[in-house]
């Protein structure tokens, strides 16, 4: 890995509290290398620092979650997570002196990351749907059902399955799926 790659690794640990979310972005980095050998270092950088946003949620964006759970998968909040995303990404990096095009490229694919678009914001958005149900489903049923509800698990679990672009992507998930699925109706 670069330096800088190992740069923002090092921030995205410092900002989360919980370890729980570094694994999410850790395996989503392993995930897309499986997906493709060859990634470059804006994609491996846009890929561990794709949830920046999260570390530091604005209240409205809390409040939008208890106020319809649904949200979580609305365009609106989609939005804003990605775009403030990639606008935090791009300061920190402008910081620590990375060009302007390799900051542009993260920023663009962070921008995407939940919606995809061009090849790399799909592979980039398979990569993180992996990661999410290998290493956040089960937070989801621990906490989320709790706080917004079965209902809105459900659509968070199908949401994040159904995006996925390629089939091989879908094929790893799949599993992981079926069984956070199961568990929620479980509950």
């Amino acid at each position: 890995m670069t330096e800088l790659y190992e740069k923002v690794r090092e921030y995205v640990y410092n900002v989360f509290e919980q370890k729980r979310a570094v694994k999410h972005f850790e395996r989503a980095v392993y995930w897309l290398k499986q997906l493709k050998s060859d990634v470059d270092e804006a994609l491996l950088i846009a890929t561990i620092a794709h949830d920046i946003e999260r570390s530091n949620r604005s209240e409205e964006m809390w409040e939008m979650l208890k106020e319809d759970p649904a949200n979580l998968t609305k365009p609106k909040f989609l939005k804003y997570h990605q775009e403030t995303g990639a606008e935090v990404i791009g300061e920190f990096l402008e910081k620590q002196g990375a060009n302007k095009e390799l900051i542009d490229r993260v920023k663009m694919l962070v921008s995407k990351h939940e919606e995809g678009g061009n090849e790399d914001q799909n592979l980039l958005k398979d990569a993180d749907s992996i990661s999410f149900f290998e290493n956040n489903a089960e937070h989801f049923l621990d906490k989320y059902v709790k706080i917004l509800g079965k209902e809105a698990v459900k659509i968070k679990f199908d949401w994040m399955y159904n995006r996925i672009t390629s089939e091989k992507a879908k094929e790893i998930a799949k599993k992981w799926y079926e069984d956070a699925v199961r568990d929620l109706e479980k509950q």
